[in-house]
Order: structure tokens, then sequence, then C-alpha cells
């Protein structure tokens, strides 16, 4: 019998979001990061977060730095393997200058769907994580992003221990986002002691 394939898509969750935020406060993901400016024209770099670049368009509004400021998209193009990036209103070097480092979000609600079976990271962050023999080992804190495998960093509820679970099939048996549960199998070796 063979399972889906896992997806999980790497928008990231800005800072604010992951140490207990308001539960009423919208969610936003990082689709990218500002980096330093690029010519004269107000064009700036942007190390992207996302599997869509593609919705980075011309006339999207977009959510930048700590206090998520609301910014137009002007322009959007690659340059040497580099994502260059102008907003509304900033027209020159030293303006958008002023950008540089600030994370660049979107509403959570306006991520595109995905086919059954992938998830966006942040639908992975949280989640209670429990074996096939029904222990509970603690909840989904951290996902570390490898060459092999993603893994997953599962804190205790208590905050003593913490797991390093692989994003393999071995491993990760499913994953229930009604219920808010991944169900894994541990291997040898998988727990200290």
């Amino acid at each position: 019998m063979s399972k889906k394939p896992r997806t999980y898509r790497s928008y990231r969750l800005p800072a604010s979001h992951h140490s207990g935020s308001s539960s009423d406060e919208p969610l936003y993901l990082a689709v990218g990061q500002l980096r330093r400016p690029h010519g004269v024209r107000g064009e700036i770099r942007m190390e992207v977060f996302t599997d869509f670049p593609e919705r980075l368009a011309a006339g999207r509004t977009v959510f930048v730095g700590p206090r998520r400021m609301p910014l137009q998209i002007r322009s959007v193009r690659w340059h040497n393997g580099a994502l260059l990036v102008a907003f509304e209103g900033y027209n020159d070097r030293e303006q958008v200058g002023l950008l540089r480092n600030m994370l660049v979000t979107i509403p959570a609600e306006e991520a595109p769907p995905l086919p059954e079976g992938e998830f966006y990271y942040h639908q992975i962050l949280g989640l209670r994580v429990v074996t096939d023999e029904g222990e509970t080992l603690g909840r989904v804190t951290e996902i570390m992003e490898t060459g092999a495998n993603d893994v997953f960093v599962v804190r205790a509820d208590d905050g003593r221990s913490e797991i390093l679970l692989p994003d393999t099939d071995e491993v990760v048996l499913d994953i229930d986002l009604a219920a808010g549960v991944m169900k894994v199998h541990l291997l040898p070796g998988l727990r200290e002691g």
C-alpha cells in the first residue's frame, strides 16, 4: 500500500507567533525577508521563504516589518538568482533601504490551498505528538530543514525534554489537523535513555 507524499510548504511564522501570541490576533506568514537595496530606482533584494514566489506579483499587497505596514508591490523580477521587489511609494535606494532586514508577510488565509497530504509548516507547529502505542510525547515546537528530510522538534509538555523526529514514513505515521495530532512510531535510538 503506497502512501501519499507529505510536503511541508515553507511559509514561516514570524517570531511573534512562535511564543504564545494571542489566538485572537490574525495569523501572518512570512513569505520573505528584505535584504539590501539594488540599484537606484527603489528595488530591494528579497530572500524568498515561500514555495509560491509567483504569487508575489505587481499590485499585490503584502505586510512589512513588525508593525505589518501594508505595502503594494510595484514590480517584481528575478535578477542573478535573487528576487528584486519594488514597492509603491519607495522610489529610490535611500527610501527602500529603510526596509532592510524586515520580514514580508501575508495573512494566513491568503495562502493557496494545498493538495491532500500536504501541509504548511505553520499547520504542523503546535501539533500534539503521540506514539502508535498511545504515549504523548509533547508538541511540535520547531521544524528544522535539513538536506535529507525535515526534523520535527518535539518538546514535552513539562518542558524538561525534547525529541528530534525525522520526517520519514517510518516515523511519521499520520497527521490529523482537525484533531491537532501527529501520530509517530519511535524507532530505536530516537529517545535518549
